[in-house]
């Protein structure tokens, strides 16, 4: 009987189980973002958006700078 109150996970089982620091770090986060009043979670939301810009260079030269959010590209 003793056998199915003990622990029985080995250290890689544990390690599969465990969130990551950053995945548990999102979840919270996400937590608080939708735990605010509309308006402050607008902000929050807008803020947590990340974004990346490029340019392509050409003979030494910048192209056209580009936007870029989640899988869309905006020119």
């Amino acid at each position: 009987m003793s056998q199915f109150w003990k622990p029985t996970f080995t250290r890689s089982s544990i390690d599969v189980q465990i969130l990551s620091y950053l995945q548990y770090a999102q979840v919270c986060a996400r937590a608080v973002r939708n735990s605010l009043k509309e308006e402050a979670r607008v902000v929050a939301i807008r803020r947590d958006e990340q974004g990346l810009k490029y340019a392509k260079w050409e003979a030494g030269k910048q192209g056209e700078l580009k936007n870029t959010v989640g899988n869309r590209t905006t020119a």
